[in-house]
């Protein structure tokens, strides 16, 4: 498997993690004490991390710094939003797809214009 696969694939699946570390506390403990959300979240972020630290070690075989962040950050937007909508309830707001054009200029700067 190629770096760049295994990159996209651990990184996606880190950011799985993390969204439910940040946010699926939001759902699940609303009633419960700050400490324990924060308990269940760091136990949660514990993965993320098992899993990014590769991501980038690998990535960063392939990708420079900055292509590794945007990269990044178009997982993370492509992880939240069906979090946000499918799992979350919330609804779909139009600023999603906005966001998401935002970051495929940013691929385009990072990727395509050296």
């Amino acid at each position: 498997m190629s770096p760049l696969l295994q990159t996209v694939l651990l990184l996606t699946a880190s950011n799985i993690f993390m969204t439910f570390a940040w946010y699926g506390h939001l759902k699940h403990f609303k009633s419960s004490a700050l400490y324990i959300a924060i308990a269940v979240s760091w136990g949660i972020a514990l993965f993320e991390y098992m899993l990014m630290v590769p991501a980038n070690r690998i990535g960063h075989q392939v990708l420079s710094l900055a292509q590794l962040k945007i990269l990044q950050e178009v997982i993370t937007l492509s992880v939240f939003i069906p979090f946000a909508v499918l799992y979350m309830k919330e609804p779909f707001k139009w600023n999603y797809v906005y966001a998401g054009l935002c970051l495929l200029g940013a691929v385009y700067f990072m990727f395509f214009r050296d």
